[in-house]
């Protein structure tokens, strides 16, 4: 099946490695400080958070433009057991590269790569409602909304939003 989400842009999108990790905290800590798209607490530590984003079963990626880190994600097996056949992913792109393309091409890679690995399916299990570019970026890469969670999210500025399970076969 064809990933429905072509890369837009020239990127270049590899395993990352440890010599990466300052450039992917230059990434999360502006996301996780601004508490608005992830449920990891605001004054989350540098170690903490590539903890988080490096734990054990994570396969870590970033895209780079002419060498420079612009965008980073993981996939990972949503759940073990009778669940491992369905994806996970988290990704961020870089302040500044939004609107280039980076998440949709980062998007089209994780959907090849799961499919490399054996997924059959792939599920973001905690879309923010009120990130919708977000969410059009996904159901344009073949994503439907399966679920919503009312008001689950404490947005800093907008308050309780909800938030969105999203799912599509590969």
């Amino acid at each position: 099946m064809l990933s429905r989400c072509p890369m837009s842009t020239a990127l270049t999108i590899r395993p990352a490695t440890a010599a990466d990790d300052d450039a992917i905290w230059a990434i999360l800590e502006p996301t996780f400080r601004a508490g608005e798209t992830y449920p990891i607490p605001r004054d989350v530590s540098r170690a903490d958070a590539l903890a988080y984003w490096r734990t054990p079963g994570h396969a870590v990626f970033v895209a780079e433009d002419g060498g420079r880190v612009v965008g980073t994600y993981y996939l990972r097996a949503n759940n073990r057991g009778g669940g491992a056949h369905v994806a996970n992913c988290g990704f961020m792109t870089a302040q500044g590269e939004t609107g280039r393309g980076v998440a949709r091409a980062m998007c089209a890679h994780s959907l090849d790569e799961a499919r490399r690995r054996g997924f059959t399916a792939m599920q973001f299990n905690f879309v923010i409602a009120s990130n919708t570019r977000a969410v059009r970026l996904w159901q344009s890469c073949g994503f439907a909304i399966v679920g919503t969670l009312p008001g689950v999210f404490a947005h800093p500025r907008l308050g309780m939003v909800d938030a969105y399970v999203m799912h599509r076969a590969l």
